[in-house]
């Protein structure tokens, strides 16, 4: 379904959701019985219950959050200095207040832990109360519900970075998601568009100018994957590649199992707009299995932990030309793939 324009994102689809928040918030009461009645009656882990307490938070979520930057957009002046650095701090300042909220209540409802780990200085980006010196790029795996957010998450509230995230322009039907980001540093991408060299030049300059001018406590954040790991975008990806002619790139993703070939040009362009910045390449576990709608319902509640793994490389490390950078892209991500094998959740674990 195409995304809706901006006029109706705005003076429809957000309002909808204010005034949903507000409908569910009136009748809070009665939901908080049918929970209780439903976890009484529904034997198990209470799947259901949880799940529509998820869902009716959310809700109140996003609208209390629709509604706490309506409150900053009236106080810029109407919008008028909503993009000076003392509302884009308070953007971030809101940002990390509301993941918090988020994250408390999955970690209650859903008993969802993130644990983050690394080796040195790698895990300082997720850790390290200290003020960073340097602004990173973080390359992250991309697989499962959520952990964009996640990571979001532990960048602004763990490691005090202000972030800047390149993501697909479907997330704009969701309200909250939609104003925030469109006020702060972000570029959205379509899914799966036609495909060609001006097109892929147009996104990678687009990309470019996002990682433009970024200091020390910034971070910029790309999925070089380009989209959640399934099996057959794995194989589609690796059949590509050999359709391009690059048949050692296909034979180095095939023995990937666990990740998706990266695509090049939107990371190549960042580390050439920020030369300065460390690179963080991320990897997780723990949302393998969730794939499909079944998956996730399968799995729901959670009961698991989140596993996250920075592996830190220092600008001065990090290859200047497209063909080292290309192979130095492929040796990180067979280092994800083989923690992730390494570190993969038993089936029927936590």
């Amino acid at each position: 379904m195409p995304l809706p324009p901006l006029p109706l994102r705005r003076l429809v689809l957000a309002p909808a959701v204010v005034l949903l928040g507000f409908v569910l918030l009136s009748i809070l009461p009665l939901w908080l019985l049918i929970t209780l009645a439903a976890m009484s009656m529904v034997p198990g882990r209470l799947r259901l219950p949880r799940v529509l307490w998820m869902m009716i938070f959310y809700i109140l979520w996003d609208a209390a959050a629709l509604l706490a930057m309506l409150g900053l957009w009236l106080a810029s002046g109407f919008g008028w200095r909503i993009r000076s650095p003392r509302f884009q701090r308070a953007h971030y300042a809101l940002t990390g207040a509301f993941l918090h909220v988020l994250f408390n209540q999955a970690r209650w409802v859903l008993r969802l832990r993130i644990r983050t780990v690394g080796d040195g200085s790698s895990a300082g980006f997720l850790r390290d109360p200290n003020p960073p010196e340097r602004p990173l790029i973080v390359a992250c795996r991309h697989a499962g519900p959520g952990d964009s957010f996640i990571l979001v998450h532990t960048l602004i509230n763990r490691a005090h970075r202000e972030t800047r995230i390149v993501l697909k322009d479907t997330l704009q039907w969701d309200p909250a998601i939609d104003v925030m980001l469109n006020r702060l540093p972000s570029r959205f991408i379509a899914p799966a568009p036609p495909t060609g060299p001006a097109r892929n030049d147009r996104l990678a300059d687009q990309v470019g100018q996002l990682a433009r001018g970024l200091d020390g406590d910034d971070a910029f954040v790309i999925f070089p994957e380009g989209g959640n790991f399934t099996p057959d975008r794995r194989l589609r990806r690796i059949d590509r590649l050999r359709e391009d002619g690059a048949s050692a790139l296909a034979d180095r993703a095939s023995a990937m199992r666990n990740v998706m070939a990266p695509r090049t040009g939107g990371l190549f362009a960042a580390l050439d707009a920020a030369p300065d910045a460390d690179v963080v390449f991320v990897g997780h576990t723990g949302l393998d299995r969730m794939v499909t709608v079944a998956d996730i319902w399968r799995e729901l509640p959670m009961d698991k932990q989140i596993v996250m793994h920075g592996w830190h490389v220092r600008a001065e490390d990090v290859p200047t030309t497209d063909q080292a950078r290309r192979r130095w892209l492929y040796d990180w991500f067979a280092t994800i793939d083989d923690w992730i094998d390494e570190n993969r959740p038993l089936e029927g674990g936590p």
